[in-house]
């Protein structure tokens, strides 16, 4: 055990509040998902060269950085692929997998974002929990573990989920122009991200749209979703977050409806359907829309209430999806007026929250 000081400390070690001094462990260290690891950046890159800080700040990494991350896996469609190593030490080599700190070994690189950045570990971060005693244990990213048990009470609150066609689809900017939409027509809005790997800016980007509270699953000590995690963790958030009385939850499925994150088995549970008051699908292009409302329809007998997305950048898109979808279509960057107003009647809201004229 030593003492270590730390250059830059990742957004998905957040809950464990580490500043930049911390003691790790050199000797029989875990290899496991989520255990928070402090490394050395043996690599320099020219993109994707950023790390999310826990004050969701981005910070460039250099080359000789000492970093705190945490283990996990990766499995992305724009990105880089990775695992937990079986066994690790001391002198290890990992890489970062993405900018919220996630480290592992890459098993595949995209070719836009380059190689990623090569780690050397340098130990495990130690926290002392026993009062009065110097014993240390592994840290471990979250606020406190998954029930997987958890049961799902929404309290009756209207909730609005956000799905997409794959990756980088335009989720996050059409939860933020609903979010924003509903804040100003009056609405309290409580947030949460459901699947993906750790990464803070979405639900930062939601709360700087109005969102009162945001979760996201790292909180619960997940560092990236799997379909067995999936389903517990959308009923945990969705009624941690109904116990404090907001007018809508907004929740974004990060990744897309065929990923490997998780979406598909929380679309499969009946009572998450259920407790869905609308669903809004992200497409990239016409064809992905079309195809994205067939599986909606099709395999999870979800109808979505609007369509956005780049497939809806201009007319010509919107007037294919309205025509041949049967569903309202609006672009979230130059209409999230119409496609919050489109929302807010969906769920049954316009009427206790009428459009007040400024005129």
């Amino acid at each position: 055990m030593r003492t270590i000081v730390v250059d830059k400390v990742a957004s998905v070690t957040q809950a464990c509040a580490l500043g930049h001094e911390v003691r790790i462990a050199t000797d029989n260290l875990p290899s496991e998902e989520g255990v928070v690891v402090v490394v050395e950046i043996l690599s320099s890159k020219s993109n994707y060269n950023t790390l999310e800080l826990t004050s969701g700040r981005m910070a460039k990494v250099n080359k000789g950085d000492i970093v705190v991350g945490a283990l996990g896996h990766r499995k992305a469609l724009f990105g880089y692929s990775g695992h937990v190593p079986i066994t690790l030490k001391s002198g290890d080599i990992i890489q970062m997998l993405n900018i919220g700190g996630v480290m592992g070994l890459c098993d595949s690189a995209n070719p836009d974002k380059g190689k990623p950045f090569d780690c050397r570990v340098l130990g495990v971060v130690l926290t002392f929990p026993y009062l009065g005693e110097r014993i240390g244990v592994p840290a471990r990213a979250g606020y406190r573990k998954l029930n997987y048990s958890a049961t799902l009470d929404t309290q009756g609150i209207p909730v609005v989920a956000l799905a997409g066609t794959c990756m980088e689809a335009g989720k996050t900017a059409a939860a933020c122009a609903m979010v924003s939409r509903m804040r100003h027509r009056g609405l309290t809005v409580d947030v949460f991200k459901a699947t993906g790997v750790s990464l803070r800016r979405d639900i930062l980007a939601m709360e700087d749209a109005g969102a009162r509270h945001s979760m996201i699953f790292t909180d619960l000590g997940i560092i990236s979703t799997t379909r067995e995690v999936g389903p517990a963790l959308t009923r945990t958030m969705l009624t941690d977050l109904a116990a404090k009385k907001p007018d809508v939850i907004v929740f974004e499925l990060g990744d897309g409806l065929l990923g490997t994150y998780g979406v598909d088995s929380i679309l499969e549970c009946e009572d998450i359907r259920k407790s869905i008051t609308g669903l809004v699908l992200s497409a990239n292009d016409p064809v992905a829309a079309w195809g994205g409302v067939k599986l909606l329809r099709e395999r999870f007998h979800v109808e979505p209430c609007a369509v956005t997305g780049p497939a809806t950048d201009n007319a010509v898109g919107v007037e294919i999806i309205q025509q041949q979808l049967k569903v309202a279509a609006f672009n979230a960057l130059s209409d999230g007026v119409g496609l919050g107003d489109c929302v807010i009647e969906a769920i049954g809201l316009s009427e206790k929250f009428p459009i007040i004229s400024n005129g």
